[in-house]
């Protein structure tokens, strides 16, 4: 007899379970929650899709290093806008995490000054690299919106 009550008592619970899902918030809601785990948890490439696209796009000025998808690292050779030949830069982007957060990107600036016909380091501003944080961030958070938009 308790083999039978408890058997009934675990359908009904399955039963009730099962309706919570047909009946949910509607077919916009849902899908936009599997839209977005598809494209940061499920991806080809190791580390969040939107950051790793914007973060290409966002560092495209300069010629790439390096770039791998597996690890997140994103680095570019040295550039000289020629405006200003006597300085060049170098940009490396890590993403760190598979979620599109703020804390997933980190990205660090090296500076070069010519002198004498040598380059020399140069300190890079703590806001110039927070800049290109925010600038990668904003465009990342654009294609998700475009993407579960459209």
């Amino acid at each position: 007899m308790a083999r039978v009550s408890t058997f009934a008592l675990a359908a009904a619970c399955a039963v009730s379970l099962a309706g919570c899902q047909m009946f949910g918030g509607g077919s916009s809601g849902g899908d936009v929650r599997r839209a977005d785990l598809a494209a940061s948890q499920t991806t080809t490439i190791g580390v969040n899709a939107y950051l790793w696209r914007a973060a290409i796009e966002t560092l495209s000025f300069a010629p790439l290093a390096q770039s791998d998808s597996s690890g997140g690292v994103i680095a570019t050779d040295w550039y000289s806008n020629p405006e200003n030949p006597s300085e060049r830069v170098k940009v490396t982007a890590a993403i760190l995490d598979a979620d599109l957060r703020a804390d997933a990107l980190r990205v660090t600036a090296a500076r070069e000054v010519l002198q004498n016909g040598q380059w020399l380091a140069a300190p890079v501003t703590a806001a110039t690299v927070q800049r290109l944080e925010e600038i990668i961030l904003t465009r990342a958070r654009d294609l998700r919106r475009a993407a579960i938009a459209g």
